[in-house]
């Protein structure tokens, strides 16, 4: 993942902590029966995981398509260099298949010269 992401992921991270400590310390200072405050803190605690799972689930996500978007990217950048290398490849071996041929054309035609 990139330096932004750790980012991102470190801030909501900071965020979830500090909105569960703010709601724990208010529940805990509320005027009401400790029973009821204990409540209160696990349906909250329980909420905030539902949306801890939520946004990993969307970062998850995220990434995943992330990963897929530039493995395709690679995959068809190395496709076209590949191409482009053996079609390189194709011309000048076909330059010095030919430029072999006349060279043997030109000994033969000096080795008959030479036998005359």
């Amino acid at each position: 993942m990139s330096k932004n992401g750790k980012n991102t992921a470190g801030i909501l991270a900071g965020l979830l902590a500090g909105a569960a400590a703010g709601v724990i310390l208010g529940m805990l200072y509320a005027p009401e029966e400790g029973k009821e405050t204990r409540k209160k803190i696990k349906d909250k605690a329980g909420d905030l995981k539902d949306q801890a799972k939520n946004k990993y689930g969307e970062v998850s996500e995220k990434v995943k398509d992330q990963y897929s978007n530039i493995s395709s990217t690679f995959k068809e950048t190395a496709n076209n260099v590949a191409h482009t290398v053996k079609d390189g490849y194709d011309k000048y071996k076909d330059q010095i298949v030919s430029k072999t041929a006349d060279v043997v054309k030109d000994v033969e035609a000096e080795l008959n010269d030479l036998k005359k």
